[in-house]
């Protein structure tokens, strides 16, 4: 057994600006519309921005953060509010043609104070830059601007709700052109929790409705990728969907390889698939080589499948700063699923595979894991009380099986 400590990096982790920051971050021209629109902005998740607002920018304090909880490296995506937006960009829908052209302005100035963020921390950081699919050409100047800047998270990808019909679906070969792009910039392709889903509404249920629900939807921009042909055509795309598990994508790839025998059989039932070519291999064969799956704060079932995605293609991650991840008990949540698993499966899950895929320095990460000390033999030990005042997701459905 290899006793070195682990070296963890947090896939999933989220950062921002303040919303008066971004200003600076704005091109000039854009000023006067954003004085205005900054006299009534306001973040929509009071409680998360409250008390714990600093982490999203305070580079000090967040890299004192995660070390204290044995993090080393992390992957960032958004969290904040951008310019001309009414909520974070990842929960937030693709614009609409008459909000597009300020909230690109507004995605472009998280771009470039993401940039200057991670260069404050170059080795801990890989962070994720924003596109949206508007304007295939604006999108390929993005991706190439996010290229130039070491931003090596590579792009979040948009994902289009079922409801909004002024942009194509993922499978369309509209977006040949951007696959390109990415594939030329080797950039890794990202989607999370909280993408594509549609309005809820104010009913009764609706936000937990939408939270339970949005994993699926979430599951449609990789089926859209893996069906649409989109790895056939452009075989060296990376694409990762994160806070999303992994329990389900062993289902997931048997459906889609059901469903393409009878595709590439010519009848789906009773519709005609003939004049629709099949894909040249089972959608399995994509998925295993094309896709990872970011784990955040995982069950023993999001472990379980990790034979049939790859152990290769499992990322850990805490969700820092989020409340429903497993911060600042992710030794527990590292004890409570991984427990029983070989000491090399858990190093890759929990740091080599990021490194592989988002390009870190492990050697560079070295010093700061042994100063961590998260070692195999602490994380052999089988977590016997979750913490009680841990608000993380995996842990409140624990409890719950644990008093059905």
């Amino acid at each position: 057994m290899n006793n070195a400590p682990f070296i963890v990096i947090t896939a999933d982790a989220h950062a921002g600006a303040s919303i008066g920051a971004y200003r600076d971050y704005l091109e000039s021209e854009y000023h006067a519309e954003f004085d205005a629109w900054r006299e009534n902005a306001r973040s929509p998740a009071i409680k998360h921005v409250s008390k714990k607002k600093e982490k999203n920018w305070n580079s000090a304090l967040r890299l004192n953060d995660l070390q204290s909880d044995g993090v080393v490296g992390e992957v960032i995506f958004p969290n904040t509010v951008p310019p001309f937006y009414a909520q974070p960009f990842h929960i937030s829908p693709p614009p609409t043609p008459q909000d597009y052209r300020l909230q690109l302005a507004g995605m472009r100035a998280h771009n470039r104070w993401l940039a200057e963020f991670c260069a404050e921390a170059p080795a801990q950081r890989a962070g994720i830059g924003l596109i949206h699919l508007n304007n295939i050409d604006d999108a390929i100047a993005d991706v190439e601007w996010i290229a130039r800047h070491n931003l090596r998270g590579g792009v979040l990808l948009p994902l289009p709700s079922p409801t909004e019909s002024h942009l194509e679906p993922l499978n369309s070969p509209h977006y040949d052109r951007l696959w390109a792009a990415i594939q030329d910039c080797n950039l890794v392709m990202n989607q999370h929790s909280g993408q594509g889903s549609p309005y809820y509404g104010e009913a009764q249920g609706s936000k937990a409705l939408w939270a339970m629900e949005m994993s699926f939807y979430l599951q449609r921009g990789y089926t859209s990728l893996i069906m649409g042909g989109v790895f056939e055509r452009f075989p060296r795309l990376r694409y990762i969907l994160t806070e999303s598990g992994s329990a389900w994508a062993p289902r997931l790839m048997q459906q889609m390889d059901a469903m393409y025998l009878a595709w590439k059989a010519g009848y789906i039932g009773e519709i005609d698939t003939s004049k629709d070519p099949a894909l040249q291999e089972p959608p399995s064969f994509y998925a295993k080589r094309n896709c990872w799956y970011g784990a955040s704060f995982p069950s023993v079932a999001d472990v379980k499948g990790r034979y049939t995605v790859g152990v290769d293609r499992v990322l850990w991650g805490n969700d820092y700063p989020h409340y429903e991840g497993c911060y600042p008990y992710s030794r527990e949540n590292m004890r409570f699923a991984f427990s029983e698993i070989d000491e090399q499966e858990v190093r890759m899950m929990l740091g080599e595979n990021a490194a592989a895929l988002y390009g870190f320095d492990l050697q560079a990460l070295r010093a700061a894991a042994d100063s961590a000390n998260i070692t195999p033999a602490q994380v052999a030990v089988p977590l016997d009380e979750i913490p009680a005042d841990s608000t993380c997701i995996t842990f409140q459905r624990a409890r719950a099986m644990a008093a059905s």
